[in-house]
């Protein structure tokens, strides 16, 4: 059993309010949960508006495809039109 974690760092620079933050978060998650059935959260700042840390965490008896969905999800978040992803880390336990 191989269990990966991936780390989003995303900004928002057209949030004006924690309501277009999440507004934006809300869609990404479900598109990333729905197409590559791994579990989403945000992890870190809850209370800025143009910033979020997202974890994505997925399971798998195959470290290649565990790798592949992971790289599959960073790139979904990289072409998230309202939101910037400056940042990305894949942990494989």
């Amino acid at each position: 059993m191989v269990i990966g974690l991936l780390t989003l760092d995303l900004h928002f620079p057209g949030a004006r309010s924690l309501k277009d933050k999440r507004q934006v978060m809300r869609g990404l998650v479900s598109r990333i949960r729905k197409r590559f059935n791994v579990s989403v959260t945000e992890v870190e700042h809850q209370d800025l508006w143009q910033r979020a840390r997202l974890a994505v965490v997925s399971v798998n008896t195959d470290h290649g495809h565990l790798e592949a969905t992971l790289q599959s999800v960073a790139g979904e978040a990289a072409s998230t039109r309202d939101a910037e992803l400056v940042d990305q880390q894949t942990e494989v336990l």
